[in-house]
């Protein structure tokens, strides 16, 4: 939409540019061919923004041819004069004094040879060095508001990322009290069904079996509370510690291979925390819902992304000490907080695929 409305102004632009020139070609009585130069000196203007300085090139080639056959009015190198400051707003400085500096050094020469005041001679002079200071005016003023916005934006995504920060924050002092909560409950009423069992025992009395079940469902239950809540409390969990984690996943019986692209470099506690993580659940995903036994770990230190990629063969098999959890919605809440995706999906000949792409900030890459 912004390209067509540049091209319709342009197109506005050199209609009236080719208005104001005509009138110096009234004046002197031009044919058609020095009205039809005119015009498309004029009109060459519409490519002017996609191809300035071809626009420029052409637009003096024929204002010259013009010049030569009827000569050069007041208003005729208003086309030329707008296409140079096309020229230099694109920043093409040498481009322009290599055009310019010719036809000021030719025309101040024309003018002495012929004996013609030297006023005159450089008032063409003056029309360039405004048309050139005007567009180097131009240019900063444009690179100024593009600097603007981009801080701004840059602002915008600071302020966004630290509320997503503090969120996830503050989701995580929730989760941890939770599970402290939990882990005290839990181990109250482990210790109460064991003491139930053990006065039993001592009396000579059939344990009941509830209370059995108990004692062994609040001993798991325990176990996998505290594992997951020393895994909240590390905080600096970062791919340092991949080969500790790799071993025990080969130590349940999971043949892992890991291969790493780009260049390995130091990564921001935040990325190297989400990609440690990401890798853990995945390969415990892989432990507990497929039916096998090896599991492939891509690492790439891209330019600008950290992508981490865990990938199995096998097929998701149904168990009933694996109840759904909420292992993706966590990998996606901490991968989306860094600005990043999260993709999981089933392989296209089977298996399933997590892959995770974490922006790694520019001081950093």
């Amino acid at each position: 939409m912004a390209g067509v409305r540049g091209l319709a102004a342009d197109a506005l632009l050199a209609v009236g540019v080719a208005a104001v020139a005509l009138v110096d070609a009234l004046d002197v009585d031009a044919g058609p061919l020095e009205v039809g130069l005119l015009l498309a000196a004029a009109l060459v203007l519409v490519a002017r923004r996609r191809a300035p300085r071809v626009v420029l090139v052409v637009c003096l080639g024929l204002l010259l041819t013009y010049g030569t056959r009827v000569g050069l009015g007041l208003f005729t190198a208003v086309p030329a004069l707008v296409a140079l400051y096309t020229v230099v707003v694109a920043g093409h400085r040498l481009f322009v004094l290599a055009v310019a500096a010719p036809l000021v050094a030719g025309s101040v020469g024309t003018a002495i040879r012929e004996g013609g005041a030297l006023q005159e001679a450089l008032l063409p002079a003056g029309w360039l060095v405004a048309a050139l200071l005007l567009g180097e005016v131009a240019r900063e003023r444009a690179a100024q508001l593009r600097a603007a916005r981009l801080r701004a934006e840059e602002a915008e995504r600071t302020r966004e990322e630290a509320a997503a920060r503090r969120a996830a924050e503050e989701r995580l002092r929730i989760a941890r009290d939770l599970h402290d909560s939990l882990t005290h409950s839990i181990s109250v009423i482990t210790l109460r069904a064991r003491v139930a069992v053990h006065l039993a025992r001592k009396r000579g009395e059939e344990v009941p079996e509830v209370l059995l079940a108990i004692e062994e469902a609040g001993g798991a239950a325990a176990r996998e509370l505290r594992t997951a809540l020393s895994a909240l409390r590390v905080d600096e969990d970062g791919l340092d510690r991949l080969p500790g984690l790799l071993d025990r996943a080969r130590g349940a019986g999971l043949e892992v291979t890991v291969t790493t692209g780009g260049r390995p470099r130091r990564l921001p506690a935040e990325v190297d925390r989400a990609a440690y993580r990401v890798v853990q659940e995945a390969l415990t995903n892989v432990l507990r819902h497929a039916d096998t036994t090896s599991a492939a770990i891509t690492i790439d230190y891209g330019s600008s992304d950290l992508t981490v990629r865990v990938e199995d063969e096998g097929s998701p098999v149904p168990r009933e000490d694996a109840e759904p959890g909420l292992g993706l919605v966590g990998m996606r809440e901490r991968v989306t907080a860094l600005g990043g995706r999260l993709l999981a999906h089933p392989g296209d000949t089977g298996g399933f695929t997590v892959s995770a792409e974490i922006p790694v900030p520019k001081d950093m890459r």
